[in-house]
């Protein structure tokens, strides 16, 4: 089962990452060609920025994973060499 957890870590993650895309797509649909009446002149936006958004947080929320990875091998590492210096340590 401790095998399967980061799998199953990184499937919910992307689950979350792919419904977060897809609403905010959904949310700033274009809504095609609309023409500009002389003197209307609005603010342009950007209709990526949303996603770029989602694209910023998916690497952010990779990179603290692969920290919190690296980090929990790191210690598991370290308990099993304090564990091999304990056994040379009883052998002298």
């Amino acid at each position: 089962m401790v095998r399967l957890r980061g799998p199953l870590v990184a499937w919910a993650l992307t689950l979350v990452l792919l419904a977060v895309s897809t609403v905010t797509m959904i949310a700033f649909q274009d809504k095609g060609f609309v023409p500009v009446k002389p003197g209307e002149t609005g603010q342009e936006t950007l209709p990526a920025t949303p996603l770029v958004f989602v694209a910023y947080a998916f690497v952010w929320v990779a990179l603290l994973g692969y920290v919190v990875l690296l980090w929990r091998r790191l210690g598991r590492v370290e308990r099993e060499l304090d564990q091999v210096r304990a056994k040379l340590q009883g052998r002298t």
